[in-house]
């Protein structure tokens, strides 16, 4: 068993003890202990019962949707969405997600100097899942200096709603081997039905479209004059 196999299997059927409300959150995210005798680990919960509704977001989707992001960056092997699980807890069903210990001293205003490529790639996978709240705060170095990516439960609206900090990359062409893993995910036969208890069959297709779009035309977009393309607030 691997230590991803590991993790997963813990998360998955692990004991999980709440401590408390982790801050500045606006839906139900809890930090907990999960255990399975001497095995234990920090994890996120994020329980169905405690998402705030949204007029643009079918109600009890997110959690979905956090897990649906795990799913589609573990089969792209991109390395940014910390392990992820749907399952029964003590406030309900919800999403479970490792821990991410942060390294307090970094500054994420420099991510671009000090993790280049870690943000182009990240930057990429908002793209493609239709990112709709990209925000300072959902990016996290941990304190082996690792970059990952959190809080994906506003995305894959089939609804164009690209809201990112990260516009950097603008009209920049994206690494061939991004595009590769790519077209190796959406060609391979069966990819949709990953993501049949997750998504919407709308959403899924507008996963497709995206993906072929970025093969097609391998650039990160440009924002347009008009809408609004920067969360509020950033951080």
């Amino acid at each position: 068993m691997t230590d991803l196999e590991r993790v997963l299997d813990l998360l998955s059927s692990g004991e999980v003890e709440i401590h408390g409300l982790l801050p500045y959150a606006s839906n139900a995210t809890l930090l907990t202990t999960v255990r399975d005798g001497s095995n234990e680990t920090l994890a996120v919960y994020k329980p169905r019962r405690g998402e705030r509704p949204l007029w643009d977001f079918p109600s009890g989707t997110l959690c979905l949707r956090e897990a649906a992001a795990w799913v589609l960056d573990s089969a792209l092997g991109w390395g940014l969405v910390p392990p992820t699980v749907l399952r029964e807890g003590p406030a309900g069903f919800g999403a479970l997600q490792l821990f991410v210990e942060e390294d307090t001293e970094v500054d994420v205003r420099r991510l671009l100097h000090t993790h280049p490529d870690d943000m182009r790639r990240i930057a990429a996978f908002d793209v493609i899942v239709n990112n709709a709240d990209r925000k300072a705060g959902h990016l996290v170095v941990d304190t082996a200096g690792k970059l990952w990516s959190v809080d994906h439960g506003i995305c894959f609206s089939d609804d164009p709603k690209l809201r990112t900090v990260i516009w950097a990359f603008e009209g920049e062409p994206i690494a061939s081997a991004l595009v590769e893993s790519l077209r190796e995910f959406v060609s391979r036969e069966g990819w949709k039905s990953d993501f049949e208890t997750l998504l919407h069959t709308d959403e899924i297709e507008a996963l497709r479209r995206r993906i072929e779009s970025v093969i097609r035309e391998p650039c990160y977009p440009v924002p347009s004059p008009d809408g609004r393309h920067v969360p509020w607030p950033p951080w």
